[in-house]
């Protein structure tokens, strides 16, 4: 019978590879984490990996990649993979996949991502269909995964006009027009194995997102006189713990989500995702974007979060959740039930 020893767990040095990496060896796998040349420092000082295979750029992956198949590595999807590799190109992946590499296509696209969560009836911001419609605060989000890098808030069509001027390279329709809810950020990490077929909630954060969080710092005269723009690229991950009461709508949420993926992609959504959205004072959760993978939002809690010692009474780690997943599917001799 197989075990963790005739497999490797690999992923790209960026995004979540240090808690990948970890909970793959607290697990028993040998790691393999693919750097680009020059940062592979914290892989090398936390000691995650037990080999480090360095490329000029992510992009290159497809070079080595007859590498991680001749070492059995089941590769581990993040936000930098997908970025780098690409949606167009993800079907093109012949290293064992953790995860529907079709599902990252919906993630990748506004368009098919929004018609997904309407189907698992998720409450979404108003959409604007072009810029003359926008009659109130919107913000302007770039298809892709790319850690909130340029987006900004608009609030009449002469301003995302004066403002998208900085955007030429994505003025052909590269974009989305998204009502701006008022509320707090929340960010829910979700796992669903198909091995048992059961949703867990692992924990929450909120982003730091560069001045869009500082700017409270800076009086509002000093913003007017000095032209200071808000900007949303993520800097770090705040952890937060919800409401109790919030938790079973949270949850239907999830399983919502993940019953409605499997109407769209054959296998449909499984493994850890995130639904990213604002909760109002009325209490009402507004999800304006999915990641059908791991998200940076799970980094604060490698040792764990006060809602997986609940179900664990053990360091869990979303990445170690996953390493477990693929540690009990071949172990029960399973493992295309983790695969896609």
């Amino acid at each position: 019978m197989a075990n963790v020893i005739d497999y490797k767990i690999a992923t790209l040095g960026s995004h979540t590879a240090l808690q990948i990496l970890k909970g793959a060896k607290d697990e028993g796998f040998k790691t393999i984490c693919i750097c680009e040349k020059g940062r592979t420092k914290p892989y090398k000082s936390y000691g995650v990996a037990d080999e480090i295979i360095e490329i000029d750029n992510f992009k290159d992956y497809f070079k080595i990649e007859p590498q991680l198949i001749e070492q059995n590595a089941i590769i581990i999807p993040h936000g930098s993979y997908v970025a780098y590799i690409g949606a167009e190109k993800m079907m093109d992946v012949k290293a064992m996949h953790y995860g529907t590499k079709g599902i990252l296509e919906w993630e990748s696209d506004r368009t098919k991502e929004r018609k997904w969560l309407l189907d698992a009836d998720i409450k979404l911001p108003k959409i604007f269909k072009k810029p003359e419609d926008i009659d109130r605060p919107v913000i302007i989000k770039f298809h892709g995964a790319r850690g909130g890098k340029g987006y900004f808030i608009a609030n009449s069509p002469e301003e995302f006009y004066e403002k998208m001027e900085k955007h030429e390279e994505d003025a052909d329709g590269n974009y989305v027009i998204q009502e701006y809810i008022v509320g707090v950020p929340v960010y829910s990490h979700y796992f669903y194995s198909r091995l048992n077929g059961e949703l867990e909630i692992m924990s929450f954060d909120k982003r730091y997102e560069s001045n869009a969080d500082s700017i409270g710092r800076v009086a509002a005269k000093d913003q007017v006189d000095v032209g200071i723009r808000t900007t949303y690229t993520i800097t770090g991950n705040v952890p937060i713990v919800l409401r109790e009461s919030l938790l079973p709508e949270i949850f239907d949420m999830g399983q919502r989500v993940v019953d409605s993926s499997k109407k769209i992609v054959d296998g449909g959504l499984f493994g850890p995702f995130c639904l990213e959205g604002i909760i109002d004072p009325e209490l009402n959760y507004f999800v304006f974007e999915i990641s059908a993978r791991i998200v940076a939002g799970t980094n604060p809690f490698v040792n764990g979060s006060p809602y997986t010692w609940l179900r664990y009474d053990e360091p869990m780690s979303t990445g170690r959740r996953i390493a477990r997943d693929i540690k009990e599917a071949i172990e029960r001799g399973e493992i295309e039930k983790i695969l896609g």
